[in-house]
Parts: C-alpha cells; structure tokens; sequence
C-alpha cells in the first residue's frame, strides 16, 4: 500500500478534478504541431512510420488519413489539467468530410467535450477525458472531426494495484523468419490501384490480415519520425518545456529530466507507473487500423469513418495481427468491424469503420 514515505507521484485532489471539469466546452491551448502541412515527405514519413509500404503515399496525391494525429497534439493525447497524473491514451474518433490530400494545411481547434470518472481495474479511481477536435483549411473548410480519448490515472496507485504480470516475449529466428514471410505475403493481398467495387463486397467477408511487430524501442522512434510525439524535445526546447511544465520533469536514473512518455521506451519507468514494461504508442495502433482498412480498400476508396479503442499496453517484444471483416453493405456504403490481437490471442485493440466505394 502507498504510503507518503513511499509515494513517488502527484496524487489528483477534488479542487483540480473540479477546475478540470470548468474547461469543458472550452477551447484548448495545443502544444506546437509536429505537421502543420501534409507534404510530400510528412505523408511518406508518417506512412513508414506505422510500415504502410503502400506506393499511393509516395505518388505525391492522397494522404494517409490517420497523419492528421501527427497535426494536432490534442488530438494525439496532449492532455491539460491534472498535473503529474499518468495520461494513457485510449483511443480516437475520425470523421473525414473528404480525403485529406498532399498540400492540405489544417489546423485542430480543440475544445474539451467531456470528463467522466469511471472506476478503473488499473488504478482505482481514473478520469476519462474526452476531447473533440475539428480540422479546418485556412479558408474554414472542414476536413475532419476528431475525437480523442484519454485516462487519467495516479501512477503511484496504479503500481500497487499490480494489475500487470511481468511479459517478456523471446523469439526463435525460425519464428523471425515466418514474420518476415508474413511481411512479404502483405505486399500482395494490398489491393492498391485495382478498384474494390461496393457490389462485389459482401456482409462476413474477411480484410487481410497486418502484421505490426515485434515491438521494439527501434520502432517507437520510427513511428516518431513521422508522429513527432507529445514532448520528445532535446537540450534548451526541453528545459523550456520543464519550466512551463514541472510535472513533466521525472529525473532519470542520472537525475536528468524527461517526459514521461520515455515509459515508450524506458522500462524503469513503466514498471514505476504500474506496466509490466515499455509499450507502444496509442496513436500509432489508430493507425495501424486504418491501415488494414486503406489496403483493403484500395486506392479509389474513401475512408468516412474510423473509430478505434485501445484495449491493453503492447509491451516491447510483442507481435500485434490487425484484421477485421465486413459488418454491412448499402449501396456503395461498407461498414467494418476491425480487431488487433497480441501473439498470445490477448485483444490489442478494437475498432469500426465506414468506407465509400466505387460502383461500376
């Protein structure tokens, strides 16, 4: 049991759950946008960042869809209120008015839609904080509307609640060399510039399936090139950081200060706030569902809708199989259910999506 000799971390009091709760309908003050236009670089370094070889990216015409996480950074999990309590992103909301396409400058306009204390199997007591966040052209044209999700939790109390059994995943390279197999097999189930015609889709057909791993702190930085994370800043930008924002300064093992989204790839420090060990990113499981749903589609698709929930921390050495399966058909209209699942069957992520498709 935590006690204040013992305790490490802030602890959340009812005046700050209640100032909180006034900045509803409130617009949000972001942190600088990693992205502030989708250019032909920022849409292919986002693209390798979650591993969508997929040519489209490259011709320099459509955008990955999920790259506008990497343009708002509410929008990506940057959360405010509650000082010093753990943020662990949840999952994210998208609804597109149209393809974002390569040149589009948007801008998220954040406002925060809800707060609701839920009862929480990971720390006792957790905030749920909602945010909506719509994106807008210069010229006022709406692109999208997010929505974003974040738990708050207080991380002294989520490491005694031991919730997480310590993983540890070790891999023959017998089994390396089947992932690799499974990589290439993906290059040809990608339907790419071939149209995926709305009457040939039928209710219980299967997406191919994604392979995304295994997890390692080397993928956490490559999905940051093209992500730019929350607060990953170096030298004088990072202590300016932690002079506007002191709780976000947790000494290292040299007493040094960093964010506290090193728990992507600093094991210490994840054990400290209750996971079994360094873990992926939210965002980028997101978008490692729209990437199943873009290359099932095919290039003359349009995704309308995607809606995906984190479900557990992918810790590093974990391999992630995304999938998911037509739940209906109207018109030139498909809706899917979406899945992602660890090397264990434990479930990784869930989602749905609504995509238009070309009719004959």
């Amino acid at each position: 049991m935590t006690t204040e000799a013992t305790r490490e971390f802030a602890t959340v009091d009812e005046q700050q759950v209640e100032q909180l709760r006034d900045m509803i309908g409130q617009p949000i003050r972001s942190d600088r946008p990693h992205v502030t236009q989708l250019t032909e670089d920022a849409v292919r370094h986002y693209a390798h960042g979650i591993g969508d070889r997929n040519p489209l990216w490259t011709a320099g015409t459509l955008a990955v869809p999920t790259a506008l996480l990497a343009m708002d950074k509410v929008f990506s999990g940057y959360v405010t209120g509650l000082p010093g309590i753990h943020a662990m992103y949840a999952g994210a909301t998208f609804e597109f008015e149209r393809a974002p396409v390569v040149g589009d400058r948007l801008t998220g306009d954040a406002t925060l839609a809800e707060l609701i204390e839920r009862p929480s199997r990971f720390a006792g007591r957790s905030w749920q904080q909602i945010y909506r966040v719509p994106f807008r052209t210069p010229e006022g044209e709406l692109v999208c509307t997010g929505h974003s999700y974040c738990f708050r939790v207080e991380r002294d109390s989520a490491r005694e609640a031991k919730k997480y059994e310590e993983i540890r995943v070790d891999w023959t390279p017998e089994q390396i060399d089947e992932i690799a197999r499974r990589y290439r097999d993906e290059e040809e189930r990608r339907r790419g510039a071939e149209p995926r015609y709305a009457r040939d889709v039928n209710v219980g057909d299967q997406l191919p399936e994604l392979t995304k791993g295994p997890y390692t702190a080397t993928t956490a930085i490559a999905y940051l090139l093209g992500w730019g994370g929350l607060y990953v800043r170096g030298h004088a930008d990072a202590f300016d950081l932690y002079t506007r924002h002191p709780a976000l300064a947790i000494p290292n093992e040299w007493g040094v200060p960093e964010p506290p989204e090193r728990v992507h790839w600093d094991p210490d420090l994840a054990r400290r706030v209750g996971v079994p060990g360094a873990y992926d990113y939210g965002p980028e499981r997101v978008s490692w569902m729209g990437h199943v749903v873009t290359d099932w589609m095919g290039d003359d698709g349009f995704l309308q809708y995607l809606d995906v929930q984190v479900r557990r921390h992918n810790v590093l050495g974990e391999l992630v199989t995304c999938g998911g399966e037509v739940t209906g058909v109207e018109g030139d209209t498909v809706t899917l259910s979406l899945y992602a699942v660890n090397q264990d069957g434990l479930e990784s992520a869930r989602g749905n999506a609504r995509v238009v498709l070309p009719t004959r």
